[in-house]
């Protein structure tokens, strides 16, 4: 469970700040004002909901009369008037009904503004047409003459009497001279007439009522589905409904001689085809002729031909036959022999009257009219395109001019004019249009761009993502990109100024896809004054202006998110513009002016704390890399940095405006002038981390002082003030992360503070915590005063390291490795390198240091419990075979307080723990072990104190394993074990300690002894050989020597003769081989430590004892237990010494024994086997 908190501790402290208690909490706040709070869960929660309000669509912009300086004349300027009043976000409601019509006056202005002051000639002319309708089979004939003359009189405002007059005037005029025009398109799955299966068709057409007056297309050889496209005229008499037009379709068959006919005998087909062939031979060898040979016919009657004209299949047939003999389509319209300049323009003042009267009494919505007019309408429209000879194409740039020219006083449906420029552009690109109707649909299209251009203008007036405004932009910017690829005439002034006041006045001539570029930024720029003018800062206060900028980003920013989701795409796909991308270039220079002179001088003006001059108090705050600055007492302003939050909101809305902005221009986004905003606050950054710095520092003091000292959970081991100290750390993180600081360089510098001051503040609790605790746990009796392990000290150890633990999961949460990744990439590997090592050291310094002050505070608590155990463990060495209960005091005392360790300090912790007990207690042990030496305590005082030792490491032994690593208590066991020694003991222990010399000689200065011995069942055979190299102690330079063996110690074999060998005069390499056999008794053979003492001495003449040359020892784990005869044995070549130190412990603890006499003489004996001129120095 520990280690899965320690795993994701921020996430813990998060939770365990929900759940602490609020009274708590509001006192640790009050010390800076919730200032964490404000710039971590606060910070981020504001950019949540700023996020989320920038995301939610905006309402469309009220409506507003915008002055946009244009200067309208006529007619502009009156459409411009009542566009203002009738122009809605939605386009889909109807005109409102009035109480009162336009009057009479009104009504005849704007028709004579229409036609001009001729009205009576068009009505006239309009009245002859429907007089002589032409066709049928359309409107005209459903609609009937008298609806027709009823709906012209309305529509031209005329009254009864002019009427009566001007219909008796068109009734007396003669029937129009009117043509047919009839176009032979094609013929499929005609009848074959020529023995090949083929045929030669062509085509013959004639009215009935003038059937001498023929007219024939061409021959199609070898076909029987041919393709004419040949166009005939043929004057109409005056009986129109009765006449008809007849259609033949022959088979040519050319003049051939009945040779050339017997050539074709290889291209007959089938039986039938050969039968052909055969009766044309006949007939052209018994007649010479050669007739034509009919297909079908088709009969028309021209009453069943619309107004309009029509294009159609006929079946051909035949009297002789009953199956159809093929198809033919032929198209067919009516026309007049009037000049077509002057049709044209009749048809145009026509249109526009009856557009204007349908529009008046439709009362359509702006914008859905869609070009389908009344019955009545529809018909007298169709009579004089028919009567008057116009073209489709004629018939398109007519409406195309006319629609133009009403929609800026009644916009119709954009659709409208999308279809006609279908019609229109293959020709307008052919050349087909002749100069003076190039100009007619170029001024047209002059007087429509204004509305479609005011439409994306002001498209925010719109509600986004509506399916009708969404259809509707699509519309236009067809007709934009429908336009933009048709070449302008040089004389045509597209964009004047005077209906574009908003245009730049930029060198050269403007096309349609750099004023579409004008009109979205003018409309962008409207907007932004719009948003300025509605959002007025309420008062000149820094924290006012800062929420007014912030208010500005997001309404902007949610202007650009609806042009992503509903309007950008439509611009690409129809027009290949980037909207969105044209916008944002707009509005980022915007902000950043306004923005950025404001920031920079809220930052200077952020205020600095204030310390007094001369105070005792000293804080360290880090000023960069392990810099420290020292400060005094801080008196802390009463609005610690209150607009500070306001200011990161802003950042974080700047932020998120030029993430935006790297969306929408991967490439060229960094020379946005927004691109450096995060420079404007790097003095704001700069300062807050200063100000946080003391302030974490000032609420970890209150929260220590605060803290109970009681686990916040059962589950874990530390407490409030713990979880304190990490919610400072997690706020400064969510602050850093929020702040995603671009520029490297900067970056290093903030988290390279960030984290100096966060380990400054990890050694700040230490300290903190320490004395908190340093008064805790002192218990006082009558009897005595004694410490006491508290759990106060647990939770205090504890706390300190749980932060100690977060601190390198901190420094990866801050993202350092990748600020070096990035380091290393904009500077060089080197540089980066030494950062990091930098960085690194100061976490590893922060480290050490506060995992140090855990030491210290554990050596301070067991210092503490040191004089209980000392005076414990003193009455335990001085009574323990006495019934004496002071070993159990000191093992409860200690089992207390260790299990009150245990309890609740972690495992790493209680490890330590148990470390420096075992130390602490090394060192009082050797300390009594000193202070008792002085005092000549007996060795059963040591041995005492030595087995009170060793039953406390027995309580504390584990599954058999070494229970302590301490060098001093390992060394004071030892001791404790020689002092607690007899003296006879201390001497053998000196003999092995001597032995033990004897392995580590090299080079041995004294000689070498060489022997050999074995244990045969329990007797010592031993075989003194030889000497080499003896030293020599004669004054001629020779030695006496022989070798006596005596068997250690020597109590345990008192009764064991100690053999010698034979002296061996003047000669340094004597040759002994001398063979003793010494019998033992089974106790003795089975000594541990026994050891074979060989002793050679130089045989003095007249010296009252012999002189000491050395000696060797040999140890019973270094002789055989064999039968084998010895000589079969290796030879063992002991080295010779002599001691010459007196700083072994078992010589200093029988130096210690001054009323021994056995220890005495010991050391008297020894002191004669050292070298000349050395002392010992007892004590």
């Amino acid at each position: 469970m520990q280690k899965k908190r320690l795993d994701d501790p921020w996430m813990f402290v998060y939770k365990k700040l929900q759940e602490k208690e609020i009274f708590s909490r509001r006192k640790i706040q009050e010390v800076d004002d919730s200032f964490f709070e404000k710039f971590g869960s606060i910070l981020k929660q504001a950019s949540q909901r700023a996020a989320l309000e920038e995301s939610t669509p905006l309402a469309p912009l009220k409506e507003i009369e915008e002055d946009d300086n244009e200067q309208k004349i006529g007619a502009e300027l009156r459409s411009e008037l009542r566009t203002v009043t009738r122009d809605t976000d939605s386009g889909n409601e109807t005109l409102l009904d009035t109480d009162s019509e336009p009057d009479e006056h009104d009504k005849i202005g704007r028709i004579i503004e229409a036609v001009g002051w001729n009205i009576d000639e068009l009505y006239l002319e309009i009245l002859y047409e429907i007089l002589h309708n032409v066709g049928g089979c359309d409107v005209g004939c459903e609609v009937g003459q008298h609806a027709m003359l009823s709906y012209v009189q309305e529509a031209f405002k005329i009254g009864n009497d002019k009427h009566t007059q001007l219909l008796t005037k068109a009734e007396a005029k003669e029937p129009p001279e009117l043509m047919l025009n009839v176009e032979v398109v094609e013929a499929k799955d005609l009848v074959p007439k020529d023995p090949n299966g083929l045929s030669d068709p062509f085509v013959t057409i004639y009215l009935m009522s003038n059937s001498s007056h023929r007219y024939n297309t061409s021959v199609k050889s070898g076909t029987l589905n041919p393709v004419w496209e040949e166009h005939f005229s043929l004057p109409m008499s005056g009986t129109v409904n009765e006449d008809s037009l007849c259609l033949e379709v022959w088979d040519f068959d050319p003049a051939e001689t009945v040779k050339e006919k017997m050539t074709k005998i290889f291209d007959v087909k089938g039986v039938k085809g050969l039968r052909k062939l055969v009766k044309e031979i006949a007939i052209t060898a018994s007649t010479g002729k050669h007739d034509n040979e009919l297909i079908g016919t088709s009969n028309i009657p021209l009453k069943s031909i619309p107004a309009g004209g029509m294009a159609m299949w006929f079946s051909l047939s035949k009297k002789s036959k009953l199956r159809r003999q093929g198809v033919v389509k032929v198209r067919l319209n009516f026309s007049s022999e009037k000049n077509n300049q002057v049709a044209a323009q009749e048809h145009r003042h026509l249109l526009r009257i009856v557009l204007l009267h349908e529009l008046e009494n439709s009362k359509v919505a702006p914008y859905w009219w869609c070009g389908n007019f009344s019955a009545p309408a529809e018909a007298i429209l169709t009579q004089h395109v028919a009567q008057s000879g116009l073209s489709q194409l004629d018939n398109s740039l007519v409406q195309w001019s006319v629609y133009c020219a009403v929609t800026p006083d009644h916009p119709l449906s954009f659709n409208l004019f999308n279809t006609l420029l279908d019609k229109l552009t293959k020709p307008l690109q052919s050349s087909l249009v002749i100069e003076e109707d190039v100009k007619l649909f170029w001024d047209g299209a002059r007087k429509l761009l204004p509305t479609c251009y005011s439409h994306i203008r002001k498209l925010r007036k719109k509600t986004a993502g509506d399916k009708t405004v969404m259809k509707t932009l699509r519309e236009v910017l067809k007709i934009l990109y429908k336009l933009s690829i048709l070449d302008v005439p040089e004389c045509i002034d597209l964009f004047p100024k005077t209906s574009y006041g908003w245009l730049r006045d930029d060198a050269g001539k403007l096309n349609v896809y750099e004023v579409l570029n004008q009109a979205v930024i003018q409309g962008a720029s409207d907007w932004f004054v719009h948003i300025l003018d509605n959002n007025e800062c309420k008062d000149n206060t820094e924290e006012s202006r800062l929420q007014h900028l912030i208010r500005v980003i997001q309404l902007v920013r949610s202007d650009l998110q609806r042009a992503v989701e509903y309007y950008d795409r439509v611009f690409i796909e129809v027009m290949s513009f980037p909207y969105t991308k044209a916008l944002y270039g707009l509005y980022e220079s915007k902000i950043a002016s306004l923005v950025e002179p404001e920031v920079i001088e809220v930052c200077k003006c952020l205020k600095r704390l204030q310390y007094n001059e001369g105070s005792t108090t000293t804080v360290h705050l880090a000023g960069g890399i392990a810099g420290v600055t020292g400060l005094g007492a801080p008196e802390v302003a009463n609005e610690p940095l209150s607009m500070g939050t306001t200011l990161f909101e802003l950042y974080l809305a700047l932020q998120r405006f030029l993430l935006l902005g790297q969306g929408l221009n991967e490439t060229e986004w960094s020379s946005y002038a927004i691109s450096k905003f995060h420079g404007w606050f790097f003095g704001g950054v700069a300062q807050w981390l200063d100000i946080a710095a003391f302030k974490a520092l000032t609420r970890i003091e209150k929260a220590v002082d605060l803290d109970n000292l009681v686990p916040v959970d059962t589950n874990v081991k530390y407490s409030s003030s713990g979880v304190d100290t990490l919610a400072i750390f997690y706020q400064i993180k969510i602050f850093w992360q929020q702040l995603a600081w671009p520029d490297v360089e900067g970056c290093y510098t903030f988290v390279a503070k960030i984290i100096d001051d966060i380990c400054r503040c990890c050694v700040f609790y230490s300290d903190k915590m320490a004395n908190r605790v340093d008064s805790v746990g002192t218990v006082t009796t009558v009897y005595e005063e004694r410490f006491e392990v508290t759990t106060e000290w647990c939770v205090a150890i504890n706390n300190i390291d749980y932060v100690r633990q977060s601190l390198e999961p901190f420094v990866e949460e801050l993202g350092m490795d990748d600020i070096i990744q990035k380091m290393c990439e904009a500077r060089s590997p080197i540089e980066a390198q030494r950062c990091k090592e930098t960085l690194q050291n100061v976490i590893a310094n922060a480290i050490d240091t506060v995992k140090n002050k855990i030491v210290d505070l554990l050596e301070v608590m067991i210092k503490k419990m040191m004089p209980s155990i000392t005076r414990f463990l003193v009455e335990g060495a001085e009574l323990l075979h006495q019934d004496c209960s002071s070993m159990d005091r000191v093992m409860r005392y200690l089992e207390a307080n260790l299990d009150t360790l245990y309890q609740h300090l972690n495992n790493e912790n209680f490890s330590r723990t148990l470390d420096i007990v075992w130390e602490q207690l090394g060192e009082v042990l050797y300390e009594l072990i000193q202070a008792n030496l002085e005092k000549r305590r007996p060795p059963s005082f040591f041995s005492n104190l030595h087995e009170c030792l060793k039953i406390m490491i027995r309580s504390f032994r584990q599954d058999n394993k070494e229970m302590y690593s301490s060098d001093t208590l390992k060394r004071v066991e030892y001791l404790l074990k020689l002092h607690g020694m007899e003296t006879r003991e201390l001497i053998h222990e000196y003999h092995l300690g001597r032995w033990q010399e004897q392995q580590s000689i090299v080079e041995p200065k004294m000689g070498i002894l060489t022997v050999r011995a074995q244990f045969i069942d329990d007797n010592l055979k031993i075989e003194v050989m030889n000497a080499r190299n003896l030293v020599a102690t004669d004054s001629n330079g020779l030695c006496d020597s022989y070798v006596r063996v005596a068997l250690l110690p020597e109590d345990s074999f008192a009764n064991v003769v100690k053999p010698k060998t034979q002296t061996h005069s003047k000669n340094l390499f004597p040759l002994y081989d001398e063979m003793f056999l010494i019998p033992l008794s089974p106790e003795q053979r089975g000594i541990a430590d026994g050891l074979l003492h060989f002793v050679v001495k130089d045989k003095d003449m007249f010296s009252v004892s012999n002189t000491f040359v050395g000696e060797a020892y040999l140890h019973f784990s270094e002789i055989p237990d064999t039968p084998a005869p010895i000589g079969s044995l290796p030879q063992q070549h002991l080295p010779l010494s002599k001691p010459n130190t007196v700083d072994g412990d078992a010589i200093k603890a029988l130096d210690s024994r001054q009323g021994d006499r056995q220890a005495r003489d010991f050391i008297k004996k020894q002191r004669q086997k050292m070298p000349s001129k050395q002392f010992f120095s007892l004590g």
